[in-house]
């Protein structure tokens, strides 16, 4: 193998309940684990010219948040789980909502599979108003709203792990209380947050009052006295 094969993560689809047991206080197990839950497995796979075009793929290295430098103040990108409304003008068979698959998609009648991940809503306007006008409606009118965003994803040492929906101004600190608290062996200052960003997901050692985002996992580790 040359020199320039690289080591990637990717995330693949997959089916079936999330299998945590034995493992709760193995944070790159539940996380992994969090991720089966979402619709997608992490897999090691070897490329040689690095990932197909649009593949996403998980770096390992975790990243303190105090380093770390998303792009905070790009446009919201769509993924799985967001719920969307669609809106044609004067066509009441199309305008309804859809929920964003675990590829990615939504199904829009008449023109089929739409992808909406790594998608702005305006840019998945421009595509149904296009594949609808090419063909089925003469001079679509659409509009794409966020109905309900992607949940987050807690797990660790809190009450209530598990799936909840995403609420506005959310921290790491809110998302425990909404996971029902800390539990006994909990660490108070100690997190790990999993994020998509771009193609690749980013671990983030993260305080307290770090921001979650739709589509977060946040663990909480475990105290070691």
């Amino acid at each position: 193998m040359r020199a320039g094969f690289k080591a990637l993560i990717r995330l693949v689809s997959c089916a079936g309940a999330l299998g945590l047991a034995g493992c709760s206080h193995d944070p790159d197990t539940v996380i992994s684990g969090a991720l089966h839950n979402m619709g997608r497995q992490a897999e090691t796979v070897v490329y040689a010219d690095g990932p197909p075009a649009g593949q996403v793929t998980w770096e390992a290295p975790i990243v303190h948040a105090a380093g770390y430098a998303p792009d905070a103040g790009g446009p919201y990108l769509l993924d799985t789980g967001d719920k969307l409304r669609v809106f044609v003008y004067g066509q009441p068979n199309l305008s309804r909502a859809y929920t964003v698959d675990h590829d990615g998609m939504i199904t829009v009648p008449l023109i089929n599979e739409v992808r909406a991940r790594g998608r702005t809503t305006r840019e998945v306007e421009d595509v149904i108003r296009h594949r609808l006008g090419a063909e089925f409606v003469r001079d679509p009118q659409v509009t794409v709203d966020i109905l309900q965003n992607r949940p987050f994803f807690i797990y660790g040492e809190v009450r209530n792990g598990g799936q909840y929906p995403f609420v506005s101004g959310m921290t790491v600190e809110t998302a425990i209380a909404i996971a029902g608290g800390y539990t006994d062996r909990a660490s108070t200052r100690s997190y790990r947050v999993t994020r998509r960003n771009g193609g690749f997901m980013d671990q983030i050692e993260a305080p307290a009052d770090f921001a979650v985002l739709p589509g977060d996992v946040v663990y909480v580790n475990e105290r070691f006295f």
